[in-house]
């Protein structure tokens, strides 16, 4: 049954993607669709990462995390750009400085949909991945224990930070927090949760440094490795072309952007 049991593991692992495949899809993704700054490929990034989540059985994990990140960011965005964007000329609504325009309103829409496909990209990743499958693929091309662990471990922190806030205003709330439907309650709860999670967060980063020091990952020496993560000629084909592709789109909008200036 044993022996049965790691056959089936180790068929089920040699059919799925190398962790450096998906990291360099999510990055490359992340990178191209920033430079591009197109709305249409935001919402094609979206549309895929919702499509990749359902079939690989995470999207109830994946839009959680994606509403936790993206509202209060979203919100910010509406607020900085839809009501103080100086580029506006359409105004729609004015109170004293702040005016709301349909050209401030239609930036901040597109960094919204650039911001969710930024963060549906990594999260997909994040859920996607297996940690020790990463660590072990950096540590086989030469990556050092440490920097690979810290690294494996901040690629996959998203969902622990969306969790996290999660559990931060539930206490709040049960202290008498209350959140109105409005927005500037809403800003004002945000502010109040968003300083408790950066502290636990730099918290769980010494947690972190002190337990990868006592099990010495900080040493320098040859290391071994008894995890073997199956790779593919044509993955590395793959990653190549997509680490090219996103410099490539980096490099034309650095160009677009002197050429303009």
């Amino acid at each position: 049954m044993t022996a049965f049991r790691a056959g089936r593991t180790a068929q089920t692992r040699r059919g799925r993607l190398n962790p450096l495949t998906w990291l360099a899809a999510a990055g490359s993704t992340a990178a191209i669709t920033t430079a591009a700054a197109s709305w249409q490929l935001s919402v094609a990034v979206v549309a895929a990462c919702l499509c990749l989540s359902l079939a690989g059985g995470t999207g109830r994990r994946v839009l959680p995390a994606a509403a936790a990140v993206l509202v209060p960011l979203g919100l910010s965005l509406l607020v900085l750009h839809g009501l103080f964007f100086p580029e506006g000329r359409t105004v729609l609504a004015e109170w004293g400085p702040a005016r709301v325009t349909a050209e401030g309103l239609g930036f901040a829409g597109q960094r919204i949909l650039l911001l969710a496909a930024v963060v549906m990209a990594l999260l997909l990743f994040s859920f996607s991945v297996s940690v020790p499958d990463l660590v072990a693929a950096l540590s086989a091309r030469g990556v050092q224990g440490r920097f690979a662990f810290v690294l494996a471990s901040t690629l996959t922190l998203l969902p622990a930070i969306a969790a996290r806030a999660h559990r931060i205003r539930q206490a709040q709330e049960s202290r008498g927090l209350v959140v109105s439907p409005g927005l500037a309650s809403r800003i004002a709860a945000f502010r109040v949760q968003a300083v408790p999670l950066v502290l636990s967060l730099i918290e769980d980063a010494g947690t972190r440094a002190a337990a990868l020091e006592a099990r010495g990952l900080s040493n320098a020496g040859p290391r071994t490795s008894y995890r073997e993560v199956p790779d593919s000629g044509p993955q590395r084909t793959a990653r190549a072309v997509l680490v090219l592709a996103a410099l490539a789109a980096v490099v034309l909008r650095l160009v677009q952007a002197g050429a303009g200036g």
